[in-house]
């Protein structure tokens, strides 16, 4: 079979259309086998294109990729961001077209610096290094990586060996070899086989209990964001957190509540936490999301404890556009969206200590930082527990919680670790080593869960290394295709 070639146009609506298919690997659609078609897809007819053409296809995937996957940052822009219709789509669309140039660059200088020689394998190894500059460049957004989608397929035991980069690599790889395999290149099939046998052999568990399991309450109050702020929220938010903890049994080991679950500042909330603990039993520890200020005006989303609790933990990785405003001072009063009433916020030191409740290392990791596998990696080499707060009520009705809750069943699987997830509005739950759902409460209700977690020891391979041998690995795999003085 020759090279696949198509018209420029065709071309880009195929490279929308593996956008989309990427999107719905993802919950809640959970089509785990398309990921490997739509990396197909963009490899298909790619050797035929310049770079320019290929810059091009690659800003198409991405539109198709974040227009359908990520546009839920429309629900925060307009629902709660005061920001009208036609600003806030502006303002998505924007979102969307920025985030799609980094698959323009990657396949530019992919088919700028790389010619024909193992092209299967080079295109692979220039996925996996464009996911990892989008991990990191301008703090970074690793959302909707392509191996995310391996949770629950056949690939998920590569998980605690390779992490979500390696699985992006086996994917890319499956995608671009099974288009070999479409040219008769009946090799191909070898090391598409290898690459899906392999989990059959890996172990299921990584890591043992390091102790007996907690019983572990995580409460969600429910509260409508958009009085969250106000004097009449921050009451509601108290009592509510209040009388939900009084429900609880009395032989709980731990009680979670979620990020900035009190919307007020640590010394604020002091005189409620204090009532709650008295009503507490002496084993029971509580730990919450909270806003801290020091003495010198910075300002920290933090989690902090009550009872048996030993430390807290400061958020490291902060969100752009959420929690501080990159140039402030060219944004700040041009939209009501860039002046909501939150002061900017301020990372915490790397390398944290992790905390210690009920006897336990916990391992931190608010809302958007559950995303970052390294950093998660981090924390679980250091504690026996993860545990994450989050508020994704900026987010509405939309797909976005559920993507998030995805990854965070990821990392869990990641690092051999339970994984402890309370959030405002949902989806709280437990997840256990193996990144199962072992307790749910249901989105959008104020409830809580209850259900045992045990603190693991030992380390997975991808905890002990991070991500650096996967990157080595792809980068290893784009040099032998590198040709520096390539003919017209």
């Amino acid at each position: 079979m020759h090279e696949l070639r198509f018209s420029p146009a065709l071309g880009c609506l195929l490279a929308l259309a593996a956008g989309v298919l990427t999107t719905l690997t993802a919950s809640p659609f959970e089509l785990w086998w398309l990921a490997p078609v739509a990396a197909g897809l963009m490899y298909a007819g790619l050797p035929a294109l310049t770079p320019a053409q290929a810059a091009l296809r690659g800003w198409c995937y991405g539109v198709g990729l974040f227009g359908s996957g990520a546009s839920w940052v429309y629900v925060s822009i307009h629902d709660y961001g005061y920001t009208g219709v036609p600003l806030a789509l502006f303002l998505t669309g924007m979102f969307v077209v920025s985030l799609a140039l980094f698959f323009a660059l990657t396949l530019w200088l992919y088919r700028r610096l790389c010619g024909p020689r193992l092209a299967a394998l080079t295109f692979a190894g220039a996925w996996v290094l464009g996911e990892w500059l989008r991990t990191w460049l301008f703090t970074g957004f690793p959302w909707l990586l392509l191996g995310s989608a391996h949770v629950d397929s056949p690939l998920a035991p590569w998980a605690p060996v390779v992490g979500v980069y390696g699985l992006s690599l086996i994917t890319a790889l499956t995608g671009s070899l099974g288009i070999e395999f479409l040219r008769r290149r009946w090799w191909a099939l070898a090391p598409i086989a290898t690459l899906w046998l392999i989990p059959l052999t890996l172990p299921t568990q990584w890591t043992q209990p390091a102790g007996e399991p907690l019983r572990v309450a995580l409460l969600q109050g429910n509260l409508p964001q958009l009085i969250k702020w106000t004097p009449e929220g921050q009451r509601v938010a108290a009592n509510t957190y209040s009388e939900l903890t009084r429900a609880q049994p009395d032989d709980l080991d731990l009680i979670v509540w979620p990020e900035a679950a009190l919307p007020m500042f640590e010394e604020e909330a002091r005189p409620i936490l204090e009532r709650v603990q008295s009503n507490l039993s002496p084993d029971t520890a509580l730990l919450t999301g909270i806003l801290q200020r020091d003495g010198q005006g910075l300002y920290f989303n933090s989690v902090i404890g009550l009872g048996d609790v030993e430390g807290e933990y400061r958020k490291e990785h902060l969100v752009p556009f959420g929690e501080y405003l990159p140039l402030e001072n060219l944004l700040r009063g041009t939209i009501a969206f860039f002046d909501l009433p939150m002061p900017a916020m301020t990372p915490g030191p790397a390398r944290q200590a992790p905390i210690l409740a009920a006897g336990t290392t916990i391992g931190n990791a608010i809302c958007y930082e559950i995303i970052y596998a390294d950093l998660v990696a981090e924390r679980a080499r250091e504690s026996e527990l993860l545990l994450t707060v989050s508020n994704d009520t900026w987010f509405g009705r939309s797909i976005g919680p559920l993507q998030h809750l995805q990854m965070a069943r990821l990392r869990a699987l990641e690092n051999g670790r339970y994984v402890a997830r309370a959030t405002s509005n949902g989806v709280t739950v437990i997840i256990d080593p193996r990144g199962r759902v072992t307790a749910r409460a249901p989105q959008f209700e104020t409830t809580s869960i209850t259900g045992e977690v045990v603190p693991m020891s030992g380390l997975t391979p991808f905890t002990r290394t991070g991500s650096w041998p996967v990157w080595l690995l792809a980068a290893l795999l784009v040099i032998p295709g590198v040709q520096l003085h390539r003919k017209p």
